[in-house]
């Protein structure tokens, strides 16, 4: 089977089964998610969209809108910089969510039964391996889990969102002048501005910094015949 390599495919949102709408509707919102819509239709279908602060990723349920039985999406992840601080948040909202805990053993964070769970964040704070667990009324279960550092490829989740925050963005910038520096040095006289949009274009779509710098160096060479001096 071919591989899609250029499609432009992003999750936008997952549907989530629940048993009374707005009871969960009320759930989420009071853990401060944005109401994007709240449709319903003569025939009985609903459909109600939130979305997580921060995230692309939105989630929706309502009336007639999935045959899944109320309460089985679990394992569903929210990614957070500090499991501490977002643990105490979602408590401060009056959810029943689990002590922080990193995970002795793989797959620790789906054991219902906590087996193979450490107490506390997984040590220095290891990306990728402290979590805490919540459900809503239904007993569909989420996941906090910190990310410190992103494997390599990963580092645009927010601008991939399209809600950069202001110091991501100026690192990525700052990032983007210094593979540039060496390329500047070494060919001809070019507008800096058509380096950098190849760049930053193929470290959204998951590159690393030094495939995104490649794909820079093969665009002024291919495209504007820009050669080393």
């Amino acid at each position: 089977m071919q591989r899609i390599t250029n499609a432009d495919l992003k999750l936008e949102a997952v549907v989530i089964p629940v048993s009374d709408v707005d009871r969960a509707k009320e759930f989420y919102g009071n853990l401060g998610w944005r109401l994007d819509a709240d449709f319903a239709f003569d025939n009985g279908f609903r459909v109600v969209q939130l979305t997580p602060p921060n995230s692309a990723c939105s989630i929706q349920f309502g009336r007639n809108i999935t045959s899944a039985a109320p309460g089985s999406a679990q394992g569903l992840y929210l990614i957070v910089s500090d499991i501490e601080s977002a643990r105490d948040e979602l408590a401060s909202h009056g959810v029943k969510v689990s002590e922080v805990f990193h995970a002795g053993t793989p797959g620790a964070q789906f054991q219902p039964d906590g087996s193979g769970r450490l107490s506390g964040p997984a040590p220095d704070h290891e990306s990728y391996r402290s979590f805490a667990t919540f459900s809503d009324p239904d007993g569909n279960g989420w996941l906090l889990q910190e990310v410190t550092t992103r494997l390599a490829g990963r580092e645009w989740k927010e601008t991939q969102a399209g809600a950069t925050d202001v110091v991501t963005l100026a690192e990525l910038l700052h990032e983007t002048e210094e593979h540039h520096g060496h390329y500047e040095k070494t060919h001809a006289e070019h507008h800096w501005w058509d380096w950098y949009a190849p760049y930053l274009s193929a470290r959204q779509q998951g590159s690393s910094a030094e495939e995104a710098a490649s794909s820079a160096d093969r665009h002024m060479e291919e495209v504007l015949h820009i050669l080393p001096r």
